[in-house]
């Protein structure tokens, strides 16, 4: 199976850069997720905001092949616990053979993407950097193949 966690983003900092590396050497060959970046769309205005979102979104769009499972990272979306994040991978792996994790840019992710999405996940209602929610996401997925392979888990 294939994960991309398919982010808007600059140029990330170092230490998102080392946090991310040490849990992808962590993951198994197999679940390894790739990560991909799409390009922050600039504009200042209020309107412009419209097109950067759009701008974004024909990025992503491009980035998702058919078949793929695809999941936006909205805090609208459902809250998953670690138990919960394990259950989705055992079915991502078992039914789909690309899963994409995607995290939108700060002004969010437009509705044709959140349309085009069959899950949307929140990772709680705090505002956080969107460089840090790929540093999160990977340790989440991390921490579910854990649970998957039965290791111990400090919740249980």
């Amino acid at each position: 199976m294939q994960i991309q966690l398919i982010s808007v983003a600059q140029k990330m900092p170092a230490w998102i850069d080392a946090g991310c590396a040490d849990y992808l050497k962590r993951m198994p060959r197999e679940l390894t997720p790739t990560l991909v970046t799409v390009p922050l769309a600039t504009g200042k205005s209020l309107q412009s905001a419209m097109r950067r979102l759009e701008r974004e979104s024909e990025l992503i769009l491009a980035k998702l092949q058919p078949g793929s499972l695809n999941i936006a990272l909205d805090d609208k979306g459902k809250s998953w616990t670690s138990e919960d994040w394990s259950k989705q991978l055992r079915h991502w792996m078992q039914e789909f053979p690309r899963v994409n994790l995607i995290i939108g840019g700060p002004d969010g992710l437009s509705r044709q993407c959140i349309e085009v999405c069959q899950q949307r996940v929140s990772l709680g209602r705090m505002t956080m950097p969107h460089a840090l929610v790929r540093v999160v996401v990977l340790e989440q997925l991390y921490r579910a193949w854990t649970i998957c392979q039965g290791h111990p888990y400090h919740r249980e």
